[in-house]
């Protein structure tokens, strides 16, 4: 999965917020993890501010 689309996919689950889009969104980030890199992952929590909205923190194992 490349980075953009990532980026669109997590911005859907912001969109609906929830607890089901908390997990799907967590399943995004470790793909993200798995192909990237954590820095990535972490980039993408603090671009669409998804410590605001589903509480993830930058660095923590998803």
């Amino acid at each position: 999965m490349t980075l953009n689309k990532a980026r669109e996919l997590l911005q859907v689950q912001v969109d609906f917020g929830g607890s089901y889009n908390r997990h799907s969104a967590k399943l995004i980030l470790a793909e993200v993890v798995r192909e990237h890199g954590r820095k990535a992952a972490d980039d993408l929590i603090v671009e669409l501010e998804l410590n605001r909205v589903f509480d993830f923190v930058v660095g923590e194992e998803l």
